[in-house]
């Protein structure tokens, strides 16, 4: 595998250096010990958020300091757990008074590492409370972990808890809305390659070009097996089901066949019409002066805050609400057809041009 790389060994820290230069008006970059915490310090009033975990995961363990978010983290080497001497200037950082949450996934080095970092933290006054993130579905135990492990549910966990800290909650209710994602988010992950870490330079373990590996870890710890490499509609359902069995959740009704366009491609007028370039079935409310434009999104739906639908939503112990996409994919899109219409970008003859 190629990288474009200094020294391996410093890789980790060239990337937090970047990374503080790139967002100087967000974050500040500490390098001994290295951690990063809000630009500013921690604001007051509000309960801080801090997490980590090894370097060289997508998204990296460093993304703090945006509202809603975390308050400081502490990077650890690549695909290491933090040491406690990183945790424990992150806490004591992103506390400005009303008490921290340590948001730690269930790894062995993390949990053990953030125990440690939170005693002594606790020892000097500060108050602290953990919650442990264990999202993968893909194994229950493994040499790295006791339960499941944790994974991309991490970030929801972070972005739910960060709006509920950013309005304004208390370190009892940050944590316990923590605690229902927690209780309600579970993932399961597939590999196509297998990863390299830097400083080792060879793939951390062999997976043919015609293969992929379910459920593998983010560490590249071994997953549930291997299959030969297929489509996406093949590798999905032995994704979703092991998610939807973990929650409980029942398999629902076939969706129904969308019935046959009308002839001609034709697209109905008026409110409630179908758009020809979407599912017949599904109608959408789009203003008359946008039918075969471009649709534009909706001011009132663009500016509603994100914070209150999750808020809503985990205080409801409720999947999290999806916001509607804008109509259309922002092309514009031209009809084709044969008498008094667009045609091939120009207008038939006899016709008007088309939108």
């Amino acid at each position: 595998m190629k990288k474009l790389l200094n020294d391996p060994q410093d890789a980790v820290t060239e990337s937090l250096e970047g990374f503080g230069q790139a967002h100087a008006d967000l974050v500040q970059v500490h390098l001994a010990p290295p951690y990063v915490s809000r630009a500013g310090g921690a604001v007051a009033g509000k309960v801080g958020l801090v997490s980590g975990g090894g370097s060289g995961h997508a998204p990296p363990p460093a993304g703090a300091g945006a509202p809603g978010m975390l308050d400081a983290a502490g990077p650890g080497a690549v695909f290491t757990s933090p040491t406690p001497d990183q945790i424990v200037p992150a806490i004591l950082g992103a506390d400005s008074g009303a008490g921290v949450l340590a948001i730690v996934k269930n790894y062995t080095g993390d949990v053990l590492n953030f125990e440690t970092a939170v005693e002594l933290v606790e020892a000097e006054g500060t108050q602290v409370t953990s919650i442990l993130v264990n999202d993968d579905v893909a194994v229950e135990d493994s040499l790295y972990t006791a339960g499941r492990r944790g994974v991309a549910g991490t970030v929801a966990v972070e972005k739910i808890a960060g709006a509920a800290a950013e309005r304004g909650d208390d370190l009892g209710t940050v944590t316990e809305i923590a605690g229902r994602v927690v209780a309600n988010v579970r993932s399961m992950g597939v590999a196509l390659t297998a990863c390299t870490v830097p400083h080792v330079g060879r793939p951390s373990f062999d997976l043919g070009d015609d293969e992929v590996e379910i459920g593998i870890g983010i560490h590249g710890a071994p997953g549930r097996h291997r299959i030969p490499l297929a489509s996406a509609a093949e590798v999905a359902p032995r994704r979703v089901a092991p998610v939807a069995g973990a929650r409980g959740l029942a398999a629902g009704a076939p969706r129904p066949e969308a019935p046959a366009p009308r002839p001609g491609g034709r697209t109905r007028r008026g409110p409630g019409r179908r758009c020809r370039h979407g599912d017949a079935d599904r109608r959408r409310e789009v203003p008359r002066r946008h039918v075969g434009r471009v649709h534009a999104r909706d001011p009132a739906r663009a500016a509603r805050p994100v914070h209150a639908d999750l808020l809503a939503a985990a205080a409801a112990d409720l999947p999290r609400p999806v916001r509607p996409a804008p109509h259309g994919s922002g092309r514009r899109v031209r009809w084709r057809r044969t008498r008094g219409r667009r045609v091939g970008g120009r207008a038939a003859a006899g016709g008007r041009p088309g939108g």
